[in-house]
C-alpha cells in the first residue's frame, strides 16, 4: 500500500534528506522517495497505513520543518500543488518586491560612491556618512526581518537538528554580514581601525537574489508539471446522468458504475463505458496516438476523456473515478515521477555529506584569510567567508535528477508512452537486446489474404466468392480471413448448404449444384488432384511463411473434381515494423524474436523484417526461460509483447515493454506501456530515454561544475596570483540563477520529438 502527500517549503537537495529522514524513522514506513520537483512524498508502508500513521508521517514533517498534505487522488494531487504553487509565488513575489524596494536603497547609498562619485559626494554633504550608515542598517534589518525571516526560522531549525540545509547557509552568510556590519555601527573600537567596513548591502542584496531566484524557480517548476494536468485537463467537469426526471447535469464525481449518461455532439466522454444507444467516430487521439476518428456503436467500449465529435450517443458508465484508463494514465505517469532513478541515490548520499563540508570549508576559508590575508585582515576574511557560504547552496543538485524526470514522463504522456518506473528510463538507455513476440506485436495478430491463383475460366472474384461461402460456417482463423477478404470486396455470399468438416483437413460444402471443397494439400490428394498447375506459386508463399489453402469443385456436368483456386493467407507484418528494426539497429541494439509458429514461418517473418535470432515453436511456459538465457549474454534485456502468454516474459526481462492494445495483465507486467499498437513507440520511448539522460548529465555536470568553480573563487584560491575574487552579491546571483538554469534545461524535453534515425 502506498501513500501520496504534498510537501512544501522545500528548497534544495538537503531538505529532501531531512523530510525523508523524517518520514523514514516511522515504524510502519517501508519505504519514502521525496521528489523536489514535484514537491511530493511517496510512502510505501509495511502494512496497510492507519490513520494514525498517516497523522504521524503529518506531525514528523513539520517537526522537521516543512507542511504535509496527504493527497487522496490525482486531480486533488494536482489541485493541491496548483494551488501550493500559486500561493508560493505569490509568496515568493511579495517578499522579492518588498526586499527589492528596501535593499535598491542600501546598495545605492554603499555603491554610489564607487559608480556615481558625484551622487556619492553630494549623499556624504546632504546626510553625513554616521546618518547613512543607520539608514543602511534600518532597511537592512527591514529586510531581514520581514521578507528575508524564511530564511533564518527554517535555516537554524536545521541547524537544530544537526541537518544543515540551503536556508542555513544563506542565513550564516547574510547573518555575518550584518553582524560584523553592527559592531563596526555601535561598537567600532571593537574592531581593528583597517577593518572597520560595513556590509549591510552584502546582507540585504544577496537576500533580494535568493529570493528572485526561488520565484524564477517556482514559476520554472510550474511549468514542469504542465504534461499531467493537460492529461487530467482531457476530463469533462460535468455528465448529463439519466434519471428518474429526465437528465440532470452532475459532476463526474457524482457518477458511479451502471449509470447511464448522455453524450452530446462536440462532448467529452465523462468516464469509461460502453455504448447502449446510437454510433458516433470518437477521438481517441490521446489514447492511442491514431489521428483518425474511431467509429463506435452499440456495445462498443468507450474511454472517459475521449470526444464524439458528430451524434449523440447514451453510455453505460462501467468505470469511475482511479479505476477509468485516464486516472490509471495520470497515475502511472505521477508513480514514475515520485520514484527514484539509482543514478539519485548515489546523489542523495553526495549531498548529504555536501552541505556540512561547505560550512568546514567556509571555517578553513574564513581562518586562513584571517592568519595569511592581506588587510584589512577581518573585512577580507568575512567576505570570503560569506561568499563561500552563498554560492555553494545545493538548490541545482536537488532538482537536477527530478526535474528531468517529471517533464520527461510527462512529455512521454503526450507521445502514448507511459513510464510505469522511472527506473526504466535509466535501463532503457543501456538496453542492448530487444526481444519481440511475433504474433500481436510485429504482425497485427490476425490472419489475412496474401496472394491467389484462379483458374484461367473463373475469376477471382468468383472463386473468392464461393470459397468465402463455404468458409463462413467455419470458426477457424483462416477460414475467417479468407471472409474477410471477401467482405472488404463487398462480395455476394451465397448461403452453403451440407457443410462437412473434414477434420485437420479442410471442409466442403454445396451451393446449389456445386460441390466445393476447400482445405490443404493433403485434403486435396485425398480427392485425386494435381497441384502442379499452382505448385510454383505455392511453394514460394510458403517459402515466406504464409499458409496455402486450395479450392476445388464438381460440377454435375464434369466428371471430375477441377482445381480453382488457391489462397495464401498470413498474419500480415505491420507496415512499420521493418523500419522499427532497422531502426534500433542503428541504435546498437540487437533485435530477437520469438513465436509459437513454426521455424519456417518464423524464419520468413524474421527474414522480411531483417532480425537475425528467431526462438520459434516456443511453448507460453518457455518465454521466460528464454529471455533468461538471453541475459546471460546481454546485460540488459528488454521484451516487447501484448498478450496474456507474455506477462512472465515482460516480467522477467530487465524492461518490460507492452503494447497497450494488449491485455490488462500484459500491461501490468510491464515498465513501459505503449497505448495504442505503434511500434514506432518502441525507438521513440529508447530515444526519449537517452535524450532524458543526457539532460540529467547536462544538469549535474552544471550544477557540480558551477560549485567545483565557483567555491574556489569565493574562497579567494586564485587571489594571490591574480586578485580574483568573488563578491556575496556575485555569489547569490550565481547560486539562484544555478537552480533557474537547470529547470529550463530540464523544460526543453518538453519539445522532444523523434527524429528517425
Amino acid at each position: 500500500m502506498s501513500t501520496e502527500f504534498t510537501i512544501t517549503g522545500m528548497t534544495c537537495a538537503a531538505c529532501v534528506r531531512r523530510v525523508e529522514k523524517a518520514i523514514a524513522k516511522l515504524p510502519e514506513v517501508a519505504q519514502v522517495n521525496v521528489n523536489l520537483a514535484a514537491e511530493t512524498a511517496h510512502i510505501e508502508w509495511s502494512s496497510n497505513a492507519s490513520e494514525q500513521a498517516q497523522q504521524a508521517v503529518i506531525a514528523a514533517v513539520d517537526k522537521a520543518g516543512y507542511s504535509a498534505v496527504m493527497i487522496n487522488n490525482a486531480q486533488q494531487q494536482l489541485q493541491q500543488q496548483a494551488d501550493q504553487r500559486q500561493l508560493s509565488i505569490a509568496r515568493q513575489k511579495r517578499n522579492f518586491y518588498w526586499a527589492l524596494v528596501f535593499s535598491l536603497p542600501v546598495f545605492i547609498l554603499e555603491m554610489s560612491g564607487h559608480l556615481w562619485p558625484s551622487l556619492g559626494t553630494w549623499l556624504q554633504h546632504s546626510l553625513g556618512s554616521q546618518r547613512l550608515l543607520w539608514l543602511e542598517f534600518i532597511l537592512t534589518s527591514l529586510v531581514m526581518s520581514w521578507p528575508g525571516r524564511q530564511f533564518y526560522i527554517l535555516g537554524f531549525k536545521s541547524l537544530k537538528n544537526f541537518s544543515p540545509d540551503m536556508n542555513a547557509l544563506v542565513a550564516i552568510g547574510s547573518l555575518s554580514a550584518y553582524l560584523f556590519s553592527v559592531v563596526v555601527l555601535l561598537w567600532p573600537h571593537l574592531i581593528p581601525a583597517d577593518s572597520r567596513h560595513v556590509y549591510f548591502e552584502s546582507a540585504a542584496v544577496v537576500i533580494t537574489l535568493v529570493l528572485l531566484g526561488r520565484l524564477l524557480e517556482a514559476r520554472s517548476k510550474g511549468q514542469a508539471s504542465e504534461a499531467v494536468s493537460k492529461l487530467l485537463g482531457m476530463q469533462a467537469r460535468i455528465a448529463h446522468r439519466e434519471g428518474p426526471q429526465g437528465y440532470e447535469d452532475v459532476s463526474i464525481e457524482q457518477l458511479k458504475v451502471g449509470d447511464i449518461v448522455l453524450v452530446k455532439p462536440g462532448e467529452t466522454i465523462p468516464a469509461d463505458g460502453k455504448i447502449i444507444e446510437g454510433s458516433a467516430y470518437i477521438n481517441q487521439a490521446m489514447f492511442t496516438g491514431e489521428s483518425q476518428l474511431c467509429p463506435k456503436h452499440i456495445e462498443d467500449a468507450v474511454i472517459g476523456g475521449s470526444i464524439s465529435s458528430n451524434n449523440s450517443l447514451r453510455v453505460l458508465i462501467t468505470q469511475v473515478g482511479a479505476s477509468t484508463l485516464l486516472a490509471q494514465i495520470v497515475q502511472m505517469v505521477q508513480q514514475a515521477q515520485a520514484e527514484k532513478l539509482p543514478i539519485q541515490t548515489i546523489l542523495d548520499r553526495v549531498t548529504a555529506y555536501f552541505v556540512p563540508a561547505v560550512l568546514t570549508i567556509a571555517l578553513i576559508t574564513f581562518a586562513l584569510w584571517c592568519g595569511l590575508g592581506p588587510a584589512p585582515v577581518i573585512s577580507n576574511a568575512l567576505v570570503a567567508t560569506i561568499a563561500v557560504l552563498i554560492v555553494a547552496c545545493p538548490c541545482a543538485m536537488g532538482l537536477a535528477v527530478p526535474v528531468s524526470i517529471m517533464v520527461a514522463s510527462g512529455r512521454a504522456a503526450q507521445l502514448q508512452i507511459l513510464f510505469r518506473k522511472s527506473s526504466a528510463l535509466q535501463l532503457l538507455c543501456d538496453t542492448q537486446a530487444l526481444l519481440f513476440d511475433k504474433t500481436g506485436t510485429l504482425t497485427y495478430g490476425q490472419a489475412q489474404l496474401q496472394h491467389s491463383w484462379h483458374h484461367p475460366d473463373y475469376s477471382a472474384e468468383q472463386v473468392l466468392a464461393m470459397a468465402a461461402a463455404i468458409e463462413q460456417e467455419s470458426e477457424h482463423p483462416l477460414a475467417q480471413a479468407l471472409t474477410r477478404a471477401a467482405q472488404t470486396q463487398q462480395l455476394d455470399l451465397p448461403r452453403a448448404s451440407h457443410f462437412k468438416n473434414h477434420s485437420g483437413l479442410g471442409i466442403s460444402g454445396q451451393l446449389d449444384e456445386l460441390t466445393l471443397y476447400v482445405g490443404s494439400a493433403p485434403f486435396m490428394s485425398t480427392l485425386g488432384l494435381d497441384l502442379h498447375e499452382v505448385a510454383a506459386e505455392a511453394k514460394n508463399w510458403t517459402q515466406q511463411g504464409q499458409t496455402v489453402i486450395y479450392t476445388a469443385l464438381k460440377a454435375p456436368q464434369q466428371p471430375s473434381v477441377i482445381l480453382v483456386a488457391a489462397f495464401s493467407i498470413a498474419d500480415q507484418v505491420r507496415t512499420e515494423a521493418k523500419s522499427v528494426i532497422a531502426q534500433l539497429h542503428r541504435m546498437g541494439i540487437t533485435t530477437l524474436m520469438i513465436t509459437g509458429d513454426n521455424q519456417q514461418t518464423a524464419n520468413a517473418i524474421a527474414k522480411q523484417l531483417g532480425i537475425t535470432h528467431v526462438y520459434a515453436d516456443t511453448l507460453p511456459a518457455d518465454k521466460a526461460k528464454i529471455v533468461q538465457q538471453i541475459q546471460q549474454k546481454y546485460s540488459v534485456v528488454a521484451f516487447t509483447g501484448d498478450g496474456v502468454n507474455d506477462a512472465p516474459a515482460l516480467a522477467t526481462a530487465n524492461i518490460g515493454i507492452a503494447i497497450g492494445s494488449g491485455t490488462d495483465i500484459a500491461i501490468e507486467s510491464a515498465d513501459v506501456v505503449l497505448m495504442g499498437s505503434d511500434l514506432n513507440h518502441v525507438p521513440t520511448a529508447i530515444d526519449l530515454a537517452k535524450a532524458t539522460f543526457k539532460n540529467i548529465k547536462e544538469n549535474l555536470f552544471w550544477a557540480f561544475f558551477y560549485n567545483i568553480l565557483l567555491i574556489p573563487i569565493a574562497a579567494g584560491l586564485f587571489y594571490p596570483w591574480w586578485g580574483l575574487r568573488l563578491s556575496p552579491m556575485f555569489a547569490a546571483a550565481a547560486m539562484a540563477m544555478s537552480s533557474v538554469f537547470v529547470v529550463l534545461n530540464a523544460l526543453r524535453l518538453r519539445r522532444y520529438q523523434y527524429k528517425t534515425q
